[in-house]
This record gives structure tokens, C-alpha cells and sequence, in this order.
């Protein structure tokens, strides 16, 4: 497992980190989500995403990775990065959704608790609040630093005006801005607008989750739309985002990676740790062997100038960036 230095700071991440947005909740199979993390970390992937609402059910993935880390990973925790956030909906009434000081405290209070931690290595504002002053939002990142439950900090789809503004305040108060979480993929590649640059500008590292665009950039959907995708079930993927263009790009994209002796998943994952600038592609995994699929970008992460230009004609958006609406926000 190769690792990248994230932005100036002094903290090394691995090239492909694991998420536990989906396939580790409550309604999951427990045993299957620790064969998985188990297996993860064995390969050298020391670096464990989560949020607050993660599951289904909301706190689950928490709960469930706090019963492995206390089964299998508690004597290695110093080679462990742990994150969390907070930001999107998590419990009914005014104080459990957005980005108040009141809601992110309270919300890492909560996550440190179901996860059996002290502290995690990185607490991030999971979205921009057009409602809250980012003062505000920033302020209670500042706050978890100075408490010591958070090592660093973070902010997840942020623009790049807002990006710049939230560094400063940080700077300020004398916290770092550690990273920025931003959705990225062959098929969604709004962080070349500008993102990419600031990060680099600012010192800040990167990131990129949903490389392989909610599953789209898989075998999954080579022969049409299964019974059990996302898009048909309606969760986290437009429902107007297939059409024949679209399975025709990647149709194409599938052909350039089995002439590059990969899975199409391998090559979306390897496309976007071509930048340097991307410190680690944030992927999930279903079961181990998918994992280990995944994990198998690693063999040939080198692009020539034909194959990013192939890739670049099949490449334009698809409507897969649900993040949009936080990542829109220029100022507050």
C-alpha cells in the first residue's frame, strides 16, 4: 500500500482508504462488514471513514465499528486513522441537522460514544450550511481540536471561494485545515474547476470519495440496469442518470480498462490517483472479494497521454454528483 503526505501536514495516508457509508450499518451482516475491515487493514488500509448517520439505521456503522475496534483493532489504534462527521440530517428536531456549533459538538459527543473512542484522528464539516455563518461552523471545529477530540480537521464538499474562507478563519484560531472530501470520478469532475488548485494552494490535502461514481464505474451495470441498483431502489443515485450514452461511456471506459489489463472499478480507482494532488480515493466494499478487486488498482496506476485522452472522450457528467447543492456555495 503506497501512502501520500496529506497537503503540508504531517500525517501520511494511505492511496485508498475504506468507507463505511453503505454495507456496515445495522441492517447490514456484521460479520461480513469486520471480514472486510480485517481483511482492509492486513492490506495496508489504515484509514477507517465514517459519519454520525452512517448505516441504515442512523449511528449504526458507528456502533458496529466501535464492536470491532474493541474485538480486533484496539491494540493496533496508533496505526489506525479514524474520522467521522457531521453536517446532513441525524436526529429529528431543530438541533440534529446543518452545521451549528450546537449540532457538531454535540454530534461528535455522540459518535466518540458509540464508537468507544476517546478522540478520532479527523472530525469534518460534512457539508457547507447556507443557514449557518461559517464562523460558526468553523468555530466548532476549533473547539474539538482545542478539546483534543479531534487530531485534525476537515471539510467535505466545500467550494473552493468557501474552501479558501474556511482555511483562513481556521489559520486564524490556529487549527489547520487538514483535508477536503470532495465526490470525484471519471464521471464527475467538478474539483478540476478550481478545487484541485486551492488544495494545492493552500497546503490542504484531498480526499476523493464515490471514485467509482455510486457503482456506476463497475461491471454492475455492463449488461443494463440490475433488479437491485441504486438507481432502481431510488438511494443516493438520480433516477435519470442512465441512458444509452451513459452505458455507452462506460461501455467504452470498460473497454480501455480490460486493454489495460483491469476491471473497470481498478481503472476509475487508479484514474483518479493519477493527480498527486489527490492524497487517497475514498472506496466501500460489499465483501471481501470486492475489496480485494478494488485494492487491485494499485498494480498499474500509470496513464499514457492515448488512454487520458480516450478516457477524457467518454468522461463528461452524468448527473451523479448529489453533493452539488453543498459544493455549489460560494460565499455565506
Amino acid at each position: 500500500m503506497p501512502y501520500r503526505r496529506c497537503g503540508r501536514s504531517g500525517l501520511d495516508l494511505p492511496v485508498v482508504s475504506l468507507g463505511l457509508w453503505q454495507n456496515f450499518g445495522g441492517n447490514d451482516v456484521f460479520e461480513t462488514g469486520r471480514s472486510i475491515l480485517r481483511r482492509a487493514f492486513d492490506l495496508g488500509c489504515t484509514h477507517f471513514d465514517l459519519a454520525n448517520n452512517y448505516g441504515p439505521p442512523y449511528g449504526s456503522a458507528e456502533e458496529n465499528f466501535g464492536a470491532w475496534l474493541k474485538a480486533d483493532f484496539l491494540p493496533y489504534r496508533d496505526e489506525l486513522i479514524i474520522s467521522t462527521k457531521a453536517g446532513y440530517d441525524m436526529w429529528p428536531g431543530p438541533y440534529g441537522n446543518g452545521g451549528s456549533r450546537k449540532y457538531l459538538l454535540s454530534s461528535l459527543d455522540q459518535s466518540l460514544k458509540r464508537m468507544g473512542v476517546d478522540y478520532v484522528d479527523i472530525f469534518y464539516s460534512h457539508r457547507v450550511d447556507p443557514t449557518t455563518p461559517l464562523e460558526e461552523t468553523m468555530s466548532a471545529l476549533v473547539q474539538a481540536h482545542r478539546q483534543g477530540k479531534a487530531l485534525y480537521v476537515g471539510i467535505s464538499s466545500y467550494s473552493p471561494e468557501l474552501t479558501r474562507q474556511a482555511q483562513a478563519i481556521l489559520k486564524s484560531e490556529g487549527v489547520p485545515l487538514l483535508i477536503h472530501q470532495p465526490s470525484y470520478s471519471i464521471l464527475n469532475r467538478w474539483i478540476e474547476g478550481g478545487l484541485l488548485d486551492t488544495l494545492d494552494d493552500l497546503g490542504v490535502g484531498c480526499i476523493a470519495f464515490s471514485p467509482l461514481a455510486q457503482g456506476l464505474l463497475t461491471k454492475k451495470y455492463l449488461g443494463g440496469v440490475p433488479d437491485d441498483a441504486r438507481v432502481v431502489r431510488g438511494v443516493h443515485f438520480p433516477k435519470d442518470v442512465l441512458n444509452e450514452q451513459v452505458l455507452g461511456n462506460v461501455g467504452a471506459l470498460n473497454d480501455i480498462a480490460q486493454a489495460r489489463g483491469q476491471t473497470l472499478a481498478q481503472m476509475a480507482i487508479a484514474w483518479v490517483l493519477r493527480d498527486p494532488r489527490v492524497t487517497s480515493a475514498l472506496i466501500g466494499a460489499r465483501t471481501v472479494q470486492q475489496l480485494e478487486d478494488s485494492l487491485g488498482a494499485l498494480k498499474r496506476l500509470d496513464f499514457s497521454p492515448d488512454e487520458l485522452a480516450r478516457i477524457d472522450a467518454n468522461s463528461s457528467s452524468e448527473g451523479v454528483d448529489i453533493w452539488e447543492g453543498s459544493s455549489s456555495v460560494k460565499e455565506l
